[in-house]
């Protein structure tokens, strides 16, 4: 008899949070590690934020919160949609969660019916993989490449379309590419999906505000769609708030309706404190702060040093990403090679040989659906990326 549920022993662990722990290990034991697998930015969350977070406290928001947010941290993302993206979301369409993470597996879980197919452009990040595994849904993947910056075309998204296709899950800027889809690129899509009703949109929005080039755009903007899309967002990415575990959705009203239901018999209303912190950030326009101007010119920094070093790694291929905090280069050269011990198979033998010779965590590719590829997060300082890349360069250099 097995102890542990099927479906908990058909998941797979995070690799991302699998690297980071093996690096903890490795640090633990006086090894001189530097972490690029970990997917969050290495700044602190604005003051403003912070105290509006001990004004909380003090004002004693110690008590249960509503199941799908407080009513003005709800006006809040209301304003924010509005000003941001030109969104505009009832109240009632509107639930706040445990971060974008636990947003979307809300929203599968109230969508999603077994043997139900959800179409997922790969590289995709790995947990939609997973709780799309947890609800008996079907992945039906649709390939992005290298050359198209990772992006797929409504092309492919047409020819992945059956009568079992319930949602069509992606995320611009993307993790782990750094991809960013243009207004003209969704309206394509969009179009696509409007000829099939049965279809809905998850649009995964969390990176909206790190982006290198032009203006976010949301596949929600286009009238013809939005009863079909469900808008995930967050304050991890944009306001350096991972810790605080605050997600939200704007949706049509049944499906918000559900994922309240859904929310309230398994974890209820988010922290209170979190949530009275987000009210002040999602106040703040994000074209008026300095706080996110700076980490944002920070991370188009590194980026272009990462993207630089890299040209010393032949080996290593890749594209100019333009958002996000991530470069995702092809490494397939590589595979077959050896350094007399280890034999370089795939993308985890890489990442595993790299952190073991030269302790530096990498994620690899074949945890976001690309085996070709390597994930290098760039959320880390200056000296560390600098450090981190020669380091790869020479583990590199002994293989042959």
């Amino acid at each position: 008899m097995n102890i542990i549920s099927h479906r908990v022993n058909h998941l797979s662990e995070s690799e991302t949070l699998a690297m980071t722990r093996m690096s903890r290990e490795l640090k633990a034991k006086g090894h001189d590690v530097i972490n690029l697998s970990i997917g969050q930015p290495d700044f602190y969350t604005p003051e403003y934020i912070k105290q509006a977070a001990k004004r909380a406290i003090d004002e004693n928001y110690s008590f249960y919160s509503p199941v799908s947010g407080f009513k003005e941290l709800i006006e809040a993302i209301q304003l924010k949609f509005k000003r941001d993206n030109n969104l505009d979301f009832r109240a009632d369409q509107i639930v706040v969660s445990a971060g974008a993470k636990h947003s979307i597996a809300n929203t599968i879980l109230s969508l999603v019916n077994p043997g139900e197919e959800v179409i997922i452009p790969t590289p995709y990040w790995l947990t939609y993989r997973e709780v799309i595994k947890l609800v008996d849904g079907v992945p039906v993947y649709v390939k992005g490449t290298l050359e198209n910056d990772f992006k797929i075309t409504p092309e492919q998204v047409e020819a992945a379309i059956t009568e079992k296709s319930k949602v069509f899950i992606f995320s611009s800027p993307c993790n782990p590419t750094g991809s960013v889809y243009t207004k003209e690129e969704l309206e394509a899509i969009a179009k696509v999906i409007a000829k099939h009703d049965h279809l809905f949109v998850i649009s995964d929005e969390i990176y909206e505000h790190i982006i290198f080039s032009g203006k976010h755009q949301s596949i929600a903007q286009f009238d013809f769609i939005k009863d079909q899309v469900i808008v995930i967002n967050g304050l991890s990415k944009g306001f350096a708030m991972t810790g605080w575990r605050l997600g939200y959705i704007g949706a049509p009203v049944i499906i918000a309706k559900a994922c309240h239901k859904l929310q309230g018999q398994v974890t209820s209303g988010v922290c209170s404190i979190a949530q009275q912190a987000a009210i002040k950030a999602l106040q703040t326009d994000p074209a008026q702060s300095q706080d996110l101007k700076k980490m944002v010119l920070a991370f188009r920094e590194r980026r272009d040093l990462v993207i630089e070093l890299l040209k010393d790694i032949p080996e290593l291929i890749t594209n100019v990403p333009q958002g996000a905090f991530y470069v995702f280069p092809d490494a397939k050269s590589l595979y077959g090679k050896t350094d007399g011990t280890t034999v370089i198979n795939n993308s985890e033998d890489l990442c595993n040989y790299i952190l073991q010779k030269v302790f530096v965590a990498l994620v690899p590719g074949s945890a976001f659906g690309d085996p070709n590829c390597i994930r290098i997060s760039y959320a880390a300082s200056t000296a560390s990326l600098k450090d981190a890349l020669h380091r790869i360069k020479n583990a590199i250099s002994d293989l042959y």
